[in-house]
């Protein structure tokens, strides 16, 4: 049975018993000498919208720059470029340190699964995990996915959010001989179709892929998964699992803590 998620008065996300603030004010403190728009002469609120535009939706750099030039904001496909890259883990670190860390119920069960992506013709392996709510736990790249390359995710992925009491993955090989050597091998479970959440939690990131071509580094594609991952994870809604309004109050949420981001 699906989990129905929705937004309380209290700016949170209610999915399913518990309610998670996603995002709280930034802390005064740690803001107060950090602003990362000082150096540009765009305003941070242009700069947020091409960086979530092109991040978020399958566009290419010149795409957002031609959505842009009908909105009366004429900047260039590099300058776009530049802001992903220098900004766009800022804020991708902005939203995982705003966000409620190490739910409880995210340890219930976890879906994990590999994807192979093409760095210059090269077959590499993007791992990732997802909770049972669809949320986007970790991502990593690896260039083989032997037991070694499985061992170092999921210690990656328990590191930041603990033991899960519930892993779910394919027949790979890699994955039974990983969870024996961490002493998890009881807690897996490999039943026919029930991996599909975290296939299906493939299918933003493969359209995202296919507008960007291709990718020439390992590190600029974990760089772009960790940052897709955690703007996915901010605007996600399921939205034919509750009423229209809820999903419109839900987006305009976000949207709102999006532009809140990284500010004094």
């Amino acid at each position: 049975m699906a989990t129905i998620t929705s937004r309380n008065k209290t700016n949170g996300i209610v999915r399913g018993n518990r309610v998670e603030t996603q995002l709280a004010p930034p802390h005064p403190a740690r803001m107060k000498n950090r602003d990362p728009f000082k150096y540009f002469k765009t305003s941070p609120e242009i700069i947020r919208l091409a960086v979530m535009m092109y991040v978020r939706f399958p566009l290419s750099l010149r795409n957002v720059e031609d959505l842009l030039h009908e909105r009366g904001i004429d900047v260039s496909h590099e300058a776009v470029r530049f802001w992903w890259h220098r900004l766009g883990p800022l804020f991708a670190a902005e939203i995982n340190k705003r966000r409620v860390a190490g739910l409880k119920s995210s340890r219930w069960r976890w879906h994990l699964d590999e994807m192979f992506v093409k760095i210059n013709g090269e077959r590499h392996y993007l791992w990732r995990a997802v909770d049972h709510e669809g949320e986007v736990l970790e991502s990593f790249v690896t260039k083989t996915r032997d037991k070694k390359a499985a061992l170092k995710f999921l210690k990656k992925a328990m590191r930041k959010h603990g033991r899960s009491d519930i892993i779910v993955t394919d027949r790979l090989r890699s994955y039974g001989a990983a969870m024996k050597a961490i002493g998890n091998a009881d807690r897996q479970e490999t039943r026919r179709w029930l991996n599909n959440r975290a296939e299906n939690s493939h299918l933003p990131f493969r359209r995202r892929e296919r507008a960007m071509l291709r990718f020439r580094r390992v590190r600029s594609l974990q760089k772009f998964a960790a940052i897709h991952a955690s703007i996915y994870n901010l605007f996600n809604s399921e939205r034919s699992l509750y009423s229209r309004s809820n999903f419109k109050r839900n987006r305009a949420l976000a949207l709102a803590e999006w532009r809140n981001l990284c500010t004094a």
